[in-house]
Order: structure tokens, then C-alpha cells, then sequence
């Protein structure tokens, strides 16, 4: 057997709903309305171990189906779907407890908007598929332990005072949370990935259209 019949073999996906990497994001997802209902009542200690909680075991449930080849398409939809949500539920609670301003949340949900109805029309109209890259899930890493640091909220450090804006956290003099810095090295990640993945879309669609082309000529 060559290595690529053998990798072929170990990313084999299945049909299977019940799997444990399936019931590890379905509890992740039942953590997200117990997550904010700690936020929203003064919980912050409990509220980011639980967000930490879901954030991290995102990495377990993709480790467990793929030694265990429990890889399925449910899973392939359920999971970066649970990361999502996640996503814009830290990103909204932290905006309701008024810890993060509004263009953070709006970059974040326009970019996950973008990724989510961008890939869905790529599969279903050219049955194209971008496969997401490691620099992508830093990105997402460090959105998490940034939102994580807000959540938490202690312990407080000085702004570096070079602006005068309420809307640039940290930049300004204002005490914030360390967790900011995280967020804005994520954002520049993940606003990179997302111009790499626009342009590996673009280049994908366009070779299919001249193979198209091509073979009618």
C-alpha cells in the first residue's frame, strides 16, 4: 500500500451520526446559552471556564475522529458550525457587557458571514471546496483566548495612550483587559486567511471554467 492510498484511508468520512467526536460538539453547543447566562448575571469566572471549555475542546473532538477514524459528514458540518457559533456568541456577550466595541464584532460577523455563504455557494454551484489552513485556525485560537481574557476580565492593564478613542481598546488610556491584544493579533490573522482563501476560491473557479472551456472547444 502506497502513503496515499494509506492517508486516503485514514481521512475515509462517514455516514455515522453517532459518534463521540459528534456528541462532544453537541455538548459544546448546549454550553453556549449556560455561557451566557453566566455572562449576563456578573458570573465571569464561571462564564469563561466555560467558554474555555467549549473553545477547547474543539481541538479534542478533531483529534479523537481523526485517530479513531470516526471522521463524518455531520461532524464536518457540526463542528466549524459549533465554532461559529461560539464565535459570535463571545463576540456579542462581550459587546452587551460592553467590553468590546462594536466594529470588532462586525468585522468578525461580516468575515464568518462571508467564509460560511461563500463556501456553501462554491460547493453547491462549482462543487468547490477550500480546505481551511493552519494559519486559519491560529486565528481562531487566538480570537478564543482573546474573548476568553475578556470574559474574564482581571487582571486590568494600562492603555498605551497613543489615541484618543473609546473604539480602539488598549490603544487608548483606558485600563482593559489583556485578553484585547489577543483579539487584535487574531483579527489580522484571520482578515490575512480570509484574502488567502478568496484568492485560492478565485484561482479554483477559474481553472474549472477553462477546463470547461477547453473540452467544449
Amino acid at each position: 500500500m502506497t502513503n496515499k492510498d494509506a492517508n486516503s484511508g485514514a481521512e475515509q468520512v462517514s455516514d455515522r451520526i453517532f459518534t463521540v467526536p459528534n456528541l462532544i460538539s453537541f455538548i459544546r453547543l448546549c454550553l453556549v446559552p449556560i455561557f451566557l447566562v453566566l455572562l449576563f448575571n456578573g458570573y465571569d469566572v464561571m462564564a469563561t471556564f466555560l467558554y474555555a471549555l467549549a473553545a477547547g475542546t474543539d481541538w479534542i473532538d478533531g483529534q479523537i475522529a481523526r485517530r479513531t477514524n470516526a471522521v463524518s459528514k455531520l461532524g464536518q458540518l457540526l463542528d466549524p458550525a459549533v465554532d461559529r457559533i461560539l464565535m459570535i456568541s463571545g463576540v456579542c456577550g462581550l459587546f452587551l457587557v460592553g467590553r468590546l466595541p462594536l466594529w470588532i464584532i462586525l468585522v468578525v460577523l461580516v468575515r464568518d458571514l462571508l467564509l460560511l455563504v461563500g463556501g456553501a455557494c462554491l460547493l453547491k454551484r462549482f462543487r468547490v471546496r477550500v480546505p481551511v489552513i493552519y494559519p486559519g485556525k491560529v486565528a481562531t485560537t487566538l480570537l478564543f483566548v482573546g474573548f476568553a481574557g475578556l470574559l474574564l476580565n482581571w487582571p486590568l492593564i494600562g492603555g498605551l495612550g497613543i489615541v484618543d478613542a473609546a473604539w480602539l481598546p488598549g490603544f487608548n488610556a483606558a485600563a482593559c483587559s489583556w485578553g484585547i491584544w489577543f483579539v487584535y493579533a487574531g483579527l489580522v490573522l484571520a482578515l490575512a486567511t480570509t484574502v488567502y482563501y478568496v484568492v485560492v476560491a478565485v484561482r479554483k473557479v477559474r481553472a474549472l471554467k477553462d477546463a470547461s472551456s477547453e473540452s467544449v472547444g
